[in-house]
């Protein structure tokens, strides 16, 4: 049984490949820009954290979904969305993407924490059937070191690591010493939680270790 990742995210892939699997890649068409201003505009205000990340995972796994059979016609078995924002001092933010935005938000998470919030969407799919969907959102705290010096954090963001990452820093890579505790499943706050997944896979008659890549 195949897996199929929706997303061209360096991170959420690492995360299946440490988990013994080795996933297809299939990138979203998505405008998410224009998938959450509908949103919001059909309920007359913002969507919560934890709505628009799951409604953001959802249109990406659908439209793979969706296109799935027509680019690879053998495939069976389950593709994964996923999206994650980060929430803190009653502000959301997703990817920085300059350094001064970077440098702005590292200011209000020094000493303080936030909750990464990830959505999961994955449909089971398969020549001959129609695809089924399960979905969760999880969340992880995760607070940050109180004395993080403005030498070190001009360094990590002219490293260009924060720059395209939700929330603007990482626990798995050069960011990950400047956080002091993260409660929940650490794989969140990496890009997407693993035990969310292989629940979800479950839901949906899948065996989690059916999907670990064949040697």
């Amino acid at each position: 049984m195949r897996v199929c990742l929706a997303s061209t995210s360096p991170a959420r892939l690492m995360l299946l490949r440490q988990a013994g699997i080795e996933p297809l890649i299939v990138a979203p068409t998505v405008d998410e820009d224009a998938v959450a201003a509908a949103a919001s505009a059909e309920r007359g205000a913002p969507l919560a954290p934890d709505e628009l990340v799951l409604l953001l995972a959802r249109a990406k796994a659908a439209d793979v979904a969706g296109r799935i059979h027509a680019e690879h016609p053998r495939f069976d078995g389950i593709v994964i969305g996923g999206d994650s924002m980060f929430a803190i001092g009653g502000q959301v933010h997703g990817k920085p993407y300059t350094p001064e935005a970077a440098y702005e938000r590292w200011q209000q998470m020094r000493g303080a924490t936030g909750i990464l919030h990830s959505g999961h969407s994955v449909f089971r799919v398969g020549p001959d059937r129609e695809p089924v969907e399960a979905t969760a959102v999880a969340e992880a705290a995760v607070t940050f070191a109180d004395d993080v010096t403005d030498a070190e954090l001009a360094a990590y963001i002219d490293s260009g690591e924060p720059l395209h990452v939700a929330g603007a820093f990482t626990v798995d890579s050069l960011g990950g010493p400047f956080i002091t505790r993260v409660e929940g499943d650490p794989s969140t706050v990496v890009g997407m939680s693993l035990s969310t997944l292989r629940r979800l896979a479950r839901e949906l008659d899948v065996v989690w270790t059916d999907l670990w890549s064949q040697s």
